[in-house]
């Protein structure tokens, strides 16, 4: 990613955890090495049982029922409820996996049993199965951390693999005083060591050569011979290490809140907050744009192209608002594919977050956008209506030429619900409203007028915006925002 990228994240431009890594990675390994007991850290308290999470292989028949009753609650969850894609995916691979065919969990097996692919389909240029697991792994931890207590059972897909994991969590056993005693005299060779519970360890005479660190006046550390009658040595070396380890561990949350500090006073534009959702977690976005054929007879001169046009082509108000937007995405890092409208099939469009370019000459336009409040319509003549308010139309007027007609445009950031993806619709009823309305998402300017209008959220919510453009001698002129609707 570049620095001039409008799509810089905090992290690119402010100090990091960088800067003090260096310390970290010597000082607290070595410290808590130390008087690291058996499986006491100093960060817990002496006397509580902690809890891990071990990987678990579920063996019996309650076992397996436990980790289908965790996946139900899993599907039932807004992270998975509102798609069809990545429910169907994580069911299938947990539900063979309990059956013991994990070794048939690859992704063209996967592509074919649970998205319906032909058996010879490319996996390198059909990618749903990789981005859908992608998905499905994101969303597995939005709904482990968003869980707000501890999960006895946990269902989580590693990355690179089709295989889930199931944990388990599992109590430690507690560590007491007498413990620690005792494992600070039985340490040898200067390293610490704990017997398991229930078992005793008989010790051996400390050699000559075992030391323990001891603190000096001039606030350095000398170490000197540990031997078994100078337990209470042990002890305050001990401690000393414990509150060494906690002043290091002081300075890293101070310079982690200090490089959080200054990442917050650079709060993301209007135009990162109008992107992020539709960028998130993705490398490929599709660019659908509306294509034409000539046709004289007709007042614009061009008809849209349908599928079984071999050459459709794009005017150049059509070309100038695919650069804007190619050009924005891909500064931000993201790989884009433009694609006719009508050679689109729905099937790629379920694949990827996309943007929809023109509206009369781009028919996924007119169809994706029809449930929302603001949409297109041809009759009586090509306009955008109110739904809420149908006698309001925009529309050009028929009286005066096609190439001095002012135009109007919608431009549209929703999560399309047939199609469970992110959608931006940059759409004009002619071509010079389609223009304007990709100059205007790619704008920093605009995009702040937006964000005044709509408030706080803006990077939430779906959107719609109503532009009037201005045509003159067919060139086309600044936009302006006639109507606005969030939800």
């Amino acid at each position: 990613m570049t620095s001039d990228s409008p799509f810089d994240t905090d992290i690119c431009k402010y100090p990091t955890s960088n800067q003090h890594d260096s310390v970290s990675a010597f000082l607290v390994p070595n410290v808590l090495a130390y008087f690291n007991c058996g499986k006491y850290h100093p960060a817990d308290q002496m006397n509580r049982a902690s809890t891990t999470r071990n990987s678990w292989h579920p063996q019996t028949k309650e076992d397996r029922e436990a980790i289908l009753r965790e996946l139900k609650k899993i599907l039932a969850s807004p992270h998975f409820s509102s798609s069809k894609r990545y429910p169907a995916l994580l069911q299938y691979i947990v539900e063979n996996t309990l059956e013991g065919k994990s070794d048939l969990l690859k992704e063209r097996t996967l592509g074919v049993d649970v998205f319906d692919r032909p058996p010879a389909y490319d996996t390198n240029t059909d990618t749903v199965v990789r981005y859908t697991a992608g998905e499905v792994r994101k969303r597995l931890s939005l709904y482990y951390h968003e869980l707000g207590q501890p999960a006895q059972i946990r269902i989580s897909l590693p990355a690179g693999s089709y295989v889930p994991e199931f944990m388990q969590e599992q109590e430690e056993p507690e560590v007491t005083e007498a413990d620690l005693v005792s494992a600070a005299a039985s340490g040898t060779n200067g390293h610490l060591t704990m017997a398991p519970p229930g078992e005793t360890r008989e010790t051996e005479p400390v050699a000559p050569s075992t030391f323990a660190l001891q603190a000096l006046p001039n606030g350095g550390a000398a170490s000197v011979p540990l031997t078994n009658s100078a337990p209470r040595q042990n002890i305050s070396a001990y401690k000393l290490m414990f509150w060494l380890a906690c002043a290091a561990i002081v300075v890293l949350i101070a310079t982690d809140g200090r490089d959080w500090r200054f990442r917050a006073t650079r709060p993301q534009t209007a135009l990162e907050e109008f992107w992020s959702p539709v960028l998130h977690d993705q490398r490929s976005i599709l660019i659908c744009s509306g294509s034409v054929i000539f046709a004289p007879e007709r007042v614009s001169g061009t008809l849209t192209a349908g599928k079984d046009i071999e050459y459709p082509f794009v005017s150049m108000e059509g070309a100038s608002a695919i650069s804007h937007v190619s050009g924005l995405l891909q500064s931000s890092g993201v790989q884009t594919q433009v694609k006719s409208a009508g050679a689109t099939p729905l099937t790629e469009l379920r694949e990827h977050s996309f943007i929809l370019l023109g509206a009369f000459n781009n028919l996924w336009s007119l169809r994706l956008v029809e449930p929302l409040r603001f949409h297109f319509s041809s009759e009586p003549n090509q306009s955008i209506v109110d739904k809420m308010q149908p006698q309001v139309r925009w529309s050009r007027d028929p009286g005066v030429s096609y190439s001095s007609a002012d135009d109007y445009a919608l431009v549209a950031r929703y999560r399309d619900t047939t199609t469970d993806s992110w959608v931006v619709v940059l759409a004009g009823i002619g071509r010079n409203g389609t223009e304007a309305a990709a100059e205007f998402a790619s704008s920093p300017h605009y995009m702040q007028l937006l964000r005044d209008q709509l408030g706080i959220g803006f990077d939430a919510r779906n959107i719609e915006a109503v532009l009037k453009v201005s045509v003159i001698d067919g060139k086309t002129g600044a936009p302006s925002i006639l109507a606005v609707h969030s939800w």
